[in-house]
């Protein structure tokens, strides 16, 4: 009834990020709760549910029924989850409801600034080249098997000729500690994870994962630009609710958040932590859904990726 969707929420709110304190979703997730609070009348407090590249928390946020739980997920935990491992728990397209796509962004990739592999002074094209000769002596970190990160170098394998052995982290801070300490030489990272280190020297952007330069890694080339054709790939965040919210409460919620990261202040924040806004309609999210689902899909299939 429309009584009880004016109503809500009566209680404090739960917004469940699935990385650590410090990862992109987490420093988004914390961004959103206070103009999410002063917009619903109730405390916003995030929550950090780690683990299985965010699918515990995704499923922590499936199944809740008090209906005051909501998910800052990426997209892996809204689209493949069930196509990479069966057993996750919950189903993306079933269980989930859509609010709101916050941000999209390229992945960057990434590399130390000096180490095994990386001659000063090279250019981007020329790293390609060194790694394609490298083969399996490079190694190359993700925030976990399945992730996007995970799936988008499986397919630069492919494009780029490259063979580097696959080391799964907790999460993107976790990563650049290890390429800083050199116990892995490639990455792909959120542009503004990457950001303070490449600036300072220490790691170096060879190329962005978007099909032309992206205004939030301006300065980065396309990873086309050097020589990987046909390279196209995006991460993005999103609001979601367990599939059990009432639809009324989830489009008011929806148009909320939509209003919250489109604001100029929100705008730039959102900006600085690497996204291009977006704020979608619960539709425009699952249509988004549906589309990389399909996408990551056939990667997942044509590389045979599977989680054992």
């Amino acid at each position: 009834t429309t009584g009880s969707t004016a109503a809500w929420p009566t209680q404090t709110v739960r917004l469940v990020a699935g990385f650590p304190a410090g990862s992109s979703p987490d420093l988004t997730a914390r961004a959103l709760a206070e103009p999410l609070s002063k917009a619903l009348g109730q405390n916003v407090i995030v929550e950090n549910k780690v683990g299985a590249g965010g699918n515990i928390a995704a499923d922590f946020v499936a199944k809740s029924t008090d209906g005051h739980t909501l998910g800052l997920m990426i997209n892996g935990n809204m689209t493949i989850a069930r196509i990479l491992n069966p057993k996750v728990p919950y189903d993306p397209l079933k269980d989930l409801a859509p609010i709101s796509l916050i941000g999209k962004a390229p992945l960057v990739l990434t590399v130390p600034a000096s180490g095994p592999g990386v001659a000063p002074g090279q250019t981007a094209a020329e790293w390609l080249s060194q790694a394609q000769k490298a083969g399996d002596k490079l190694s190359y970190a993700s925030p976990g098997v399945g992730t996007v990160a995970h799936l988008g170098m499986e397919l630069l394998k492919t494009k780029a000729g490259i063979a580097p052995v696959h080391v799964p982290y907790p999460g993107n801070p976790q990563i650049i500690t290890a390429m800083l300490g050199g116990q892995v030489q490639l990455a792909l990272l959120p542009p503004a994870m990457s950001a303070a280190q490449v600036s300072a020297g220490k790691l170096r952007a060879i190329g962005a994962s978007s099909s032309g330069r992206s205004p939030v890694a301006a300065e980065v080339p396309s990873l086309s630009e050097i020589g990987v054709k046909d390279y196209q790939l995006e991460i993005w965040n999103a609001v979601a609710a367990p599939a059990s919210m009432p639809a009324a409460v989830a489009s008011r919620l929806s148009a909320v958040v939509s209003d919250i990261v489109r604001s100029p202040d929100m705008r730039s924040r959102l900006f600085q932590q690497g996204w291009q806004v977006v704020g979608s309609s619960p539709e425009g999210l699952r249509h988004r859904i549906e589309s990389d689902t399909q996408a990551l899909g056939a990667i997942i299939r044509s590389q045979k990726i599977e989680l054992n």
